[in-house]
């Protein structure tokens, strides 16, 4: 339970999913320590662990997807990192675009939290919210403003 609540992160009572993105940001700090041919490998790793642990804590909380499971959202701004350089101005755009996507739950984010179930229904939303956070984070990127 430690780690699928974001240790503990996603205990808060309120805004749990908020509070789970802020644990996430040392996550995103590894790419500055990796070579950028391990990335793909980090963000599997962490996908795969984050569906294995949503998976255990959905079972012994007994409950679909509870808002305390925040690995998903680590693993979701993970991906939205990954394909900018990471400083203090993406890491902030970075959060505030996933949390966009993550809450207003878009037909190919919602596609994946309705069609899979276990820890990868908790996961894959998160991936995909991620997948398109990193795409609009990238274009800004591209474009200068940050």
């Amino acid at each position: 339970m430690f780690f699928a609540t974001g240790c503990y992160s996603g205990k808060i009572p309120f805004a749990p999913g908020t509070f789970g993105t802020i644990a996430a940001i040392p996550f995103a700090l590894v790419f500055l320590i990796i070579p950028s041919a391990f990335y793909g490998v980090y963000i599997a790793g962490l996908i795969l662990t984050a569906i294995y642990f949503s998976d255990h804590a959905e079972k012994i909380l007994d409950k679909k997807d509870p808002g305390c499971i925040v690995i998903d959202e680590i693993a979701g701004y993970v991906v939205t990192m990954s394909l900018v350089p990471v400083n203090i101005y993406t890491i902030g755009a970075g959060f505030f675009i996933f949390r966009f996507f993550d809450i207003m739950k878009s037909a190919p984010v919602r596609y994946f939290e309705d069609n899979f179930s276990g820890g990868a229904g908790v996961v894959l939303d998160d991936i995909m919210a991620g997948i398109l956070s990193a795409g609009v984070l990238k274009i800004l990127y591209l474009s200068g403003v940050f």
